[in-house]
């Protein structure tokens, strides 16, 4: 086993990295070690990367020193003993194993937003932002935040406390006496940092800068986009920005291009509507609708199966704004409004292409919904979204855009309309009894559910507090037979559809929810937050 001493002399000569002519060990596994935080608090990641050097800790505490080259890497060695003034055993691994450790100690970094905080004082800050208003340097990577100006690391590393956590968006609000830098967190806001006001226009010209945007331009909204990584995560960064009553306030959707893709069964759907669904999306033409409101989880749907059915025989071209994750073998089109690329021109487009499968991002206006239909009659597969707040709902959105009724009624396949709902935390969950108020939210009678499941109060570590982890879809499928075409000839009104399609058997998205509050994956008052009472039970449309 070979080890690095610490020095006691100030000015000694350093100890070899090999001693004695012993051989270094390798290993090609560095993941059964954490993070090291001094190395983490005093070793710059630019330099950890150049140098292919980690330090980590074994289940004893011990320090483990990673190298990819030892004998070259010699004297960067020595500096990090001198650096840690600890004992270190010295191993060596390969280039890849190094840099995924690397990016693993240093994505696990916690509290920098807070120590940064706390440095940013008054006397020392506008000598510090002076060059920011010239500055056009791109962010390359999260997690070098260490390295650059102050308010240029406390963006960074707001952005990367927001990726580490999961958050969808990022938003920086203005108030007459501070910014708030709050995150959604699976689909809910929480306040994460309260930032002195001061920093306010230096932060959003920051961002304005990462978006390419004008930072001199503060009363009109502006729009901006940009990518970063944090270590082999790439993110896609879409900024908004728009004046308010106390200043201008910032937006930033984070899409993580490198996040695993769901499959069919991951989705949460029912077993009947899941083999409904994988039925209809292996067929040769048609138009299948998604609905739902922003952040449901529509685009999550559409990948998973565009995933399931594409293959080598088929062509399957998307249409995006944006694109949100790559799609192998899929040519995806990002439409581009302000160049004249919108979704109706891009199908026309795509329509020359020899496509198989269609994916359009979303249906907005008549030209684009005729296309769509259109191309489902002869011979296509098409996928779509609509902003309604049902299945049945999307048959009237496309009949008041102008389609035809006999059009719909011929192309449309089916309709699922979704909602995102949290899932009660495993770690910290517990059944307690269902009350009384819970089952009348629900529109239940009073025992028909004995337990439902929660988390803890105050949450744990694991669920930050919350009570819950992770998301899961609530699915309403409508599949029209002979009936509904019938009542879509007729142009009857959405509750009438619901109406029939209830009674022969589709689950509406509050029974999905009460479903799945019975198996204890989320809770009452979530299934509420996400719908409303159905068609069947109040003579109206479901809202969410």
């Amino acid at each position: 086993m070979t080890t690095i001493r610490a020095s006691t002399e100030q000015g000694g000569e350093a100890a070899p990295p090999v001693q004695g002519g012993a051989a270094i060990p390798f290993e090609a596994d560095l993941s059964v070690y954490a993070a090291d935080e001094r190395f983490v608090r005093v070793v710059p990641i630019s330099f950890a990367r150049h140098h292919q050097l980690a330090v980590l800790t074994d289940n004893d505490g011990c320090g483990v020193l990673a190298a990819a080259d030892p004998h070259a890497s010699s004297d960067q060695i020595d500096a990090m003993k001198r650096l840690l003034t600890t004992d270190l055993r010295l191993v060596q691994s390969t280039e890849a194993a190094v840099t995924a450790a690397i990016n693993r100690v240093y994505e696990s970094q916690d509290g920098h937003t807070e120590r940064l905080l706390d440095e940013l004082d008054e006397g020392g800050l506008d000598e510090q932002l002076s060059a920011l208003q010239g500055s056009s340097q791109q962010i390359d990577d999260l997690l070098e935040a260490d390295s650059r100006a102050p308010v240029i690391r406390l963006v960074n590393l707001l952005l990367l406390e927001a990726v580490k956590l999961g958050a969808s968006d990022l938003h920086l609000q203005p108030y007459a006496d501070r910014l708030i830098a709050r995150m959604r967190l699976d689909g809910v806001l929480f306040d994460m940092h309260t930032l002195p006001k001061r920093l306010h226009e230096e932060a959003v010209s920051r961002i304005k800068v990462i978006g390419e945007m004008d930072i001199a331009e503060k009363r009109l909204p502006q729009d901006g986009r940009a990518t970063v990584t944090i270590g082999e995560k790439v993110i896609d960064l879409r900024i908004s920005t728009i004046p308010a009553s106390h200043g201008e306030r910032a937006v930033i959707r984070l899409l993580d291009k490198s996040a695993r893709l769901f499959t069919p069964e991951e989705l949460g759907m029912p077993p009947e509507v899941l083999r409904q669904f994988r039925e209809l999306i292996h067929l040769e033409h048609g138009l299948i609708l998604l609905t739902g409101p922003t952040g449901s989880g529509k685009t999550t749907t559409l990948y998973a199966a565009l995933q399931e059915i594409h293959s080598a025989e088929r062509n399957v071209i998307t249409l995006e704004d944006p694109i949100e994750y790559e799609l192998s073998g899929v040519s995806q089109v990002q439409i581009n409004n302000k160049k004249g690329m919108t979704f109706a021109t891009g199908l026309k487009s795509v329509l020359r292409q020899d496509p198989d499968i269609i994916m359009v991002g979303e249906i907005r206006d008549y030209e684009t919904a005729e296309m769509a239909i259109q191309s489902a009659l002869t011979g296509h597969l098409v996928f779509s979204t609509l902003h309604t707040n049902d299945a049945p709902s999307a048959v009237t959105r496309l009949l008041d855009l102008g389609v035809e009724p006999y059009l719909v009624s011929s192309s449309l396949l089916g309709v699922i309309a979704q909602r995102l709902v949290r899932t009660v935390c495993k770690q910290c969950g517990t059944a307690v009894p269902m009350s009384a108020e819970a089952h009348q939210s629900l529109g239940l009678d009073n025992g028909a559910i004995e337990f439902t499941f929660r988390g803890q109060d105050g949450g744990c570590e694991h669920c930050r507090g919350t009570g819950f982890r992770g998301r899961q879809g609530l699915f309403e499928f409508l599949t029209p037979d002979n009936t509904v075409r019938e009542l879509i000839q007729e142009r009857a009104a959405a509750g009438r559809i619901k109406q029939h399609a209830v009674e022969r058997g589709m689950t509406t998205l509050r029974d999905d929810g009460i479903d799945k509050v019975r198996a204890g994956v989320t809770t009452p008052e979530e299934v509420v937050r996400v719908t409303m009472r159905s068609a069947s039970q109040d003579g109206g449309e479901e809202q969410g």
